[in-house]
């Protein structure tokens, strides 16, 4: 929306930041099994710039599985001119999750 991005017409980082802690959260509480935090950003690349009307696809894959921690890489591609469908990658991301309680402490993951 024009709302997150500069006069430009570039979407702002920290938008595209929400939106990957989303996607990674997704696969992290599946893994959980409940609710979970996001406790670090261990990386985060922009490698292309996102436009206003460009259209995102979010991949998100369990990279580690600690006791109570699990981290996830996002990779995030975007359509661009859509009647030749141009297809670039242009982010990519390492997020860590713990799982947490209903006390919002750690708590061990469920087996597999």
């Amino acid at each position: 929306m024009p709302k997150d991005a500069n006069l430009h017409g570039d979407v702002f980082g920290g938008w595209i930041m929400a939106q990957v802690d989303l996607a990674g959260s997704v696969a992290a509480a599946r893994r959980a099994g409940g609710r979970i935090a996001t406790i670090a950003v261990n990386a985060f690349l922009f490698k292309q710039p996102v436009f206003v009307g460009d259209l995102l696809s979010f991949y998100a894959e369990i990279v580690k599985v600690g006791r109570t921690s699990i981290t996830v890489l996002v990779e995030v591609y975007a359509e661009r001119n859509r009647l030749e469908t141009e297809v670039v990658k242009v982010t990519e991301a390492t997020l860590t999750y713990v799982a947490t309680d209903e006390n919002r402490r750690s708590r061990p993951l469920p087996p597999c």
